[in-house]
């Protein structure tokens, strides 16, 4: 099940406790779906229709057991709606309520209820369902339970548990109290992909084409990250500078990229200290930028970023 999600003494609260079978059920979806891509990548065609008729058959069975014709899960945890949300395992008219359901429960705890099936696909579901606002608190909180809590408890490896060493000094069970264990750590993927904003694209695989879409909040005033692909480094940094925000990138050798700078119009931007004149598409808010290989560094004024950060807070 969800190891190590939030538990309780309250009486009138049984913990965050998602069903097995719920948990079951939406990763035999997500497997058999995965089953049907590969199937039609490596050119089984019989097994590829087999697979996607059968993870329907699933996502039917899936509404019908654990989904209430509002939208609500019959397991109302986080761990249950970034499941369903991000599997895509709801009828679209019903994923704007869940997704509703989905972050009152976030904001109604104030922190995250997750355990080991839940946490790795949190942050990222949130933000998929436009409540970066809520990632980034999860992010920042430093009471338990959270990211924050073991650090500033001394911890210098990811822990098993949320609260392996108690607020007093104590520790959990030591027959089950890993203090080097990495489930909690797959905060490490939002991180990279969405907030620092690496990312793939998986029509061109492999980094072949990669996405570079950087996405502050949560008070942060810089982040950087880089992956070691086989093509060389990829690497995504962002600082706000005074007036500006600076996006410098690092695209390797042999590959192509697109550039998304948020809020950013193009008569606004520099590329390099240079207008960005060609190779560029507004899409409302946001700048798309397509570039080959090489190191780019982007500026531009920041005041409607942190416009628009301080509105979705």
């Amino acid at each position: 099940g969800d190891w190590l999600a939030f538990a309780t003494t309250r009486s009138d609260y049984p913990g965050a406790t998602t069903e097995k079978d719920l948990i079951a059920t939406a990763y035999y979806y997500y497997s058999t779906n995965l089953l049907s891509k590969i199937a039609a990548i490596i050119g089984q065609k019989e097994d590829a229709a087999n697979y996607q008729k059968l993870a329907a058959d699933i996502k039917t069975a899936f509404i019908q057991e654990f989904v209430t014709p509002n939208g609500r899960l019959v397991s109302h945890t986080q761990t249950a709606y970034a499941l369903a949300l991000a599997f895509d395992l709801l009828p679209d008219n019903l994923v704007p309520k869940a997704a509703a359901y989905f972050a009152a429960d976030v904001q109604k705890f104030g922190h995250l209820t997750t355990g080991f099936v839940g946490t790795p696909l949190l942050c990222k579901t949130l933000s998929a369902i436009g409540r970066d606002d809520l990632a980034f608190m999860l992010l920042n909180n430093k009471k338990y339970p959270s990211w924050l809590y073991p650090v500033l408890q001394g911890a210098t490896t990811i822990w098993e548990r949320w609260d392996g060493q108690k607020p007093d000094g104590t520790f959990q069970d030591v027959g089950m109290n890993s203090f080097n264990h990495y489930a909690y750590g797959a905060i490490g993927e939002w991180l990279y992909r969405h907030v620092a904003g690496i990312d793939i694209d998986t029509d061109h695989p492999g980094y072949k084409h990669i996405l570079l879409a950087p996405h502050p909040g949560g008070g942060l005033k810089n982040a950087s990250a880089e992956i070691l692909t086989i093509y060389g480094n990829a690497s995504s940094s962002w600082k706000f500078e005074n007036e500006d925000f600076v996006y410098e990138v690092v695209i390797p050798a042999n590959t192509t990229a697109t550039v998304t700078l948020p809020y950013a119009n193009a008569d606004q931007v520099k590329q390099d200290g240079l207008a960005v004149k060609a190779g560029f598409v507004q899409k409302n808010k946001d700048l798309e930028i397509n570039l080959g290989s090489g190191k780019y560094v982007f500026r531009y004024p920041a005041k409607t970023l942190t416009a628009a950060i301080e509105v979705k807070k």
